[in-house]
């Protein structure tokens, strides 16, 4: 039996998976404005929440 350190071997999580599993444990929410299971109103509350928390984004300044 080889050791091996945390993170190396075994099967890798694919990113819908992490971002599962960070909801279900640590209550943190990894979402993309553009994900098409949103409805138009969910994105929008996503860009705005987004915005508030981080700032207008790079491609959003400039629209204006």
């Amino acid at each position: 039996m080889r050791w091996q350190p945390p993170g190396y071997g075994g099967s890798r999580r694919n990113a819908d998976q992490v971002k599962q599993d960070g909801w279900k444990e640590q209550g943190m929410l990894a979402v993309s404005v553009e994900d098409d299971r949103l409805t138009w109103p969910e994105k929008e509350l996503v860009r705005q929440l987004g915005e508030r928390l981080y700032g207008k984004r790079k491609e959003d300044t400039h629209e204006q």
